[in-house]
């Protein structure tokens, strides 16, 4: 099923995160950016010679998640496991300053804190370096975690592990934070690594992307029915509650537990820069929007993939380890709403197949008509009467020819392309089709509504259409007109 839903909706959830308190638990590691110039060839080997201008450091991982959750308007309680170094003193240090409260980062003598440090010129990444410890954390280590989750817990809304294969998470303790959070009626959402999704077995949602989710399932996942049938099998076997499969480009789809539909959202097409760290924004933004919601539904799921999808495709655009701040998510979508305003303005066939599947849906399609030239009030209350008696609204626009003919050589004062962007960007509007004949009798007949609405200034054998509507079991609605306000007056006053 693809997501239907209009992207204003959204708001109110984006509103929402900023009372949620989210538990993060996971690897952490510290991102080392150096920047530099390359204007020539080693002569010792063939390789550039990085001039270094400058470096930057950055958490990563689920110190990245964290500050994700923060950027979104959450609160963060960051639980992880660090060396005894530098390198782990500079990365509290950081994650302190992006969310605002120290982390408690349990120190492990003898472990060495992740460091990854890319080289970089002209935006390319040269080379990474990585030094690391990637063995499972200390019994003891481990036990000291587990009691400050359980501790920090109740405070929360919700849990994310955030695993990125350096041993944080290694079992069994990621299957105790889950019973954990269970037990404290937390849904816990996992950003998994490996083949093994045992080790999260109970979880409410898993995350994986498209490779993991064919890694650890061995099924193929090459397009929308190969990966709904792997992630079924994942919900299976391990007893997920749901699955959300990032696609990169094609978005992400919602699986969950139970006969309900699937749900694809399709990402909009954008320029990807960088996917570091875009599966920490994912994580992130569908914890955060669960914690705020007061727990996992479908329903609340659906709608924060949509949220995370949209802060998924925004942060692939960035330079290194990224986040998502809530003014960016506000501005794309209302960039999103302008381009779904657009793609109502549709022609006649595909009207008419747009008008077919929602048929088959057993919706009410109502028809309205008119130059709209300036929208007024009455307008607008013509709109929403007409919306009002129907399921799905179109609204037949005449072209700029025929304004012309029917209202003089004056009109209309504005283009046939911006009176239909404005319907469209009318909630109650569901299709604009600008047609140029005098009159809609041939949309009328191609479409056949089942409600057409005209303004009470007409007689009911006055509107064009209605003979033939009323023929085959329609209905024609004469809705109430607002008093004192027309185009031609308006153009009128204005030009007193």
């Amino acid at each position: 099923m693809q997501d239907p839903s209009p992207p204003h909706d959204l708001v109110p959830l984006i509103e929402a995160v900023g009372g949620a308190r989210v538990m993060c638990v996971g690897d952490v590691m510290l991102d080392r950016f150096v920047y530099g110039t390359v204007e020539r060839i080693s002569p010792e080997a063939p390789i550039p010679v990085l001039r270094v201008t400058g470096d930057s450091f950055m958490p990563g991982a689920a110190g990245n998640v964290a500050a994700n959750l923060v950027a979104l308007g959450a609160r963060a309680h960051l639980v992880s496991v660090a060396g005894a170094d530098d390198a782990g003193r500079r990365l509290a240090e950081l994650i302190e300053e992006r969310i605002g409260a120290p982390p408690a980062l349990i120190v492990q003598s003898g472990r060495e804190t992740s460091l990854k440090t890319r080289y970089i010129a002209a935006a390319q990444q040269l080379l990474r370096a990585d030094r690391e410890t990637m063995l499972p954390i200390a019994p003891g280590t481990a036990e000291r975690l587990l009691a400050e989750v359980q501790a920090g817990l109740p405070a929360c809304g919700a849990m994310i592990l955030s695993d990125y294969g350096k041993g944080v998470l290694a079992p069994p303790l990621a299957g105790r934070l889950i019973e954990a959070a269970h037990q404290a009626g937390k849904p816990v959402i996992v950003d998994p690594k490996g083949r093994d999704f045992t080790r999260y077995r109970t979880a409410t949602v898993v995350t994986p992307n498209r490779r993991e989710l064919a890694e650890a399932t061995a099924l193929p996942t090459g397009d929308d029915a190969q990966v709904v049938a792997a992630a079924r099998h994942l919900l299976n076997e391990d007893a997920f509650a749901a699955v959300v499969v990032t696609r990169s480009e094609q978005g992400m789809t919602v699986v969950a537990a139970g006969d309900g539909e699937p749900s694809h959202l399709r990402a909009e097409a954008r320029e990807v820069f960088d996917v570091s760290g875009a599966g920490d924004t994912v994580v992130a933004t569908l914890a955060a929007v669960l914690a705020a919601a007061g727990g996992y539904t479908r329903e609340r799921l659906v709608a924060a993939g949509r949220l995370a999808n949209l802060a998924g495709g925004i942060v692939v655009g960035k330079a290194g380890t990224a986040v998502v701040h809530v003014e960016e998510l506000l501005a794309a979508l209302h960039h999103e709403e302008w381009v779904r305003g657009e793609a109502k303005v549709v022609g006649l066939a595909a009207a008419a197949e747009r008008v077919r599947r929602w048929r088959g849906r057993n919706l009410r399609i109502g028809f309205t008509n008119g130059c709209f030239d300036l929208l007024h009030p009455g307008h607008v209350s013509l709109i929403g009467q007409a919306r009002a008696a129907c399921d799905r609204l179109i609204v037949g626009l005449n072209s700029d020819a025929s304004v012309r003919r029917l209202k003089g050589p004056a009109r209309p004062i504005q283009t046939e392309a911006a009176r239909a962007a404005v319907l469209a960007s009318l909630e109650a509007v569901d299709l604009v089709v600008i047609f140029g004949e005098d009159t809609p009798l041939h949309l009328i007949e191609t479409l056949r509504p089942d409600t057409l609405v005209k303004g009470a200034d007409y007689a009911i054998d006055q509107v064009v259409g209605g003979d033939t509507v009323r023929g085959y079991g329609g209905q024609v609605l004469l809705a109430n007109l607002e008093a004192g306000h027309s185009t031609t007056a308006t153009i009128a006053r204005m030009r007193r």
